[in-house]
């Protein structure tokens, strides 16, 4: 509808804005990706959440229906609706890598799909806003990306906390309990932790294999309390010798450093139990919640190393953030923070006297327009009741009267349908009043 579209419209639009202003360039790409550009880079759960698309043509000839759906589908899918924006980034910057300059920064407003069940917070269709750096190891790119975090919420009106770690850190804690192999089970069960709770967590790790001694040395972690800077240092104290955690550690601390210098508005915090279940990520990673409105994450990235690797370009690292413009529309719905004026189609409407009077309001209409002032003329000569209420109904601030007076001495009155006060002003006066 109009009012959501106006709505939608204030969200990218005020993204759009701040990407810009951090310099970045934008991009599309297709709806439809080669599933063998998707499958894999999701973890398990979101392999299962892909939209597959039949092949064209007699896909059914010669395949064996009666046997695992797993190994039907690649017989019969080889495309899907995309999943994010970041994987088909990577296979866009390796396709197009001699036309671009290094570091290369992008951003993207595009629908992505998953094969979810719709509850609130959750869709089958909805908008990412994504913002990447690639081609460059600096943290730099991650305090920026903290940044207009900041800058975004801050003029959306939300308050949010921007919570921060590094799958470094996950995979040393890996390491530190002698279980390096299963760190996606570890990422993928520490990452549920808000919405099953600390027991179920447990659970999950006993069912994923790690052993009870394995899961108990992770308490400690859990445990851990204080400030960022205590705990970083009672983590680097645990990961003596484990050089991946440490290399995590460092990278945290260096990161930290930058944000307080930068001193941005919004609440930001170290969550060692954020994991963020994607497997592509190799660094920070990011996850930013709504203080005053429960929602699960309304935006969220971080570093991935090699994603390139895979399409043929490796050693190009990366580090991007994704905005959820569907939980940000919920979310500044329930706090009732969209400005008043988002449902003004038009800033003025000209009543319509007759075919004569018609004829002086298009060539006053279409100055206004000319000075970028959304206008509008009723289609019909009818009863003047009928016109007001449908300006009312509009949300028409102003409407302009343009009679035989008004005809002859070249002027045009003009009503505030708030105050209900009239004034007669020439064209230039109105041009300006409106403005």
């Amino acid at each position: 509808m109009p009012v959501e579209m106006a709505r939608r419209n204030y969200i990218f639009d005020t993204i759009r804005q701040v990407f810009k202003a951090f310099a970045f360039e934008p991009i599309e790409t297709p709806s439809l990706e080669n599933l063998s550009t998707l499958m894999g880079k999701y973890g398990e759960e979101g392999d299962k959440l892909l939209f597959k698309v039949l092949n064209s043509g007699d896909f059914m000839k010669d395949v064996d229906f009666n046997q695992d759906y797993h190994k039907v589908a690649p017989l019969i899918c080889e495309r899907g609706l995309r999943y994010d924006l970041t994987v088909p980034f990577a296979r866009f910057v390796v396709q197009h890598r001699d036309q671009l300059t290094f570091p290369f920064r992008r951003y993207q407003l595009q629908p992505v799909w998953r094969a979810d069940r719709p509850q609130k917070g959750r869709y089958r269709e909805f908008y990412q806003c994504d913002a990447d750096m690639i081609g460059s190891t600096s943290l730099l790119n991650e305090l920026e990306l903290v940044q207009m975090i900041d800058v975004v919420f801050n003029r959306l009106g939300i308050n949010v906390v921007v919570k921060i770690n590094n799958r470094k850190v996950l995979a040393g804690i890996a390491d530190m309990i002698g279980a390096p192999d299963k760190l996606v089970d570890i990422t993928v069960a520490i990452d549920k932790l808000d919405k099953i709770g600390l027991d179920n967590v447990r659970a999950e790790l006993a069912e994923r294999g790690l052993t009870p001694e394995q899961i108990q040395a992770l308490d400690p972690v859990f445990a851990l309390t204080g400030g960022t800077e205590l705990k970083l240092n009672a983590l680097e104290k645990m990961f003596e010798g484990v050089e991946t955690g440490l290399k995590g550690v460092e990278e945290l601390k260096e990161l930290f450093g930058l944000i307080d210098a930068a001193e941005p508005h919004c609440a930001v915090e170290l969550d060692l139990t954020l994991a963020r279940g994607l497997n592509y990520y190799t660094g920070a990673i990011f996850e930013v919640k709504a203080l005053d409105v429960q929602m699960g994450s309304i935006c969220g990235g971080g570093r991935y190393d090699n994603l390139t690797g895979i399409f043929g370009m490796p050693d190009v690292s990366g580090v991007g953030i994704s905005f959820g413009a569907d939980r940000i529309y919920d979310v500044l719905t329930e706090l009732d923070a969209f400005p008043a004026d988002l449902n003004q189609s038009a800033r003025a409407m000209f009543i319509n006297f007759g075919p004569a009077e018609q004829r002086a309001c298009v060539a006053i209409a279409a100055r206004l327009r000319a000075e970028g002032i959304a206008t509008l003329i009723y289609p019909d000569a009818a009863k003047m009741k009928k016109q007001m209420d449908f300006a009312n109904r509009k949300a028409v601030p102003y409407v302009v009267f343009v009679g035989e007076a008004e005809m002859q001495n070249g002027t045009a009155t003009l009503k505030n349908m708030t105050t209900g006060e009239q004034q007669t002003l020439t064209v230039d006066q109105l041009i300006e009043h409106l403005k």
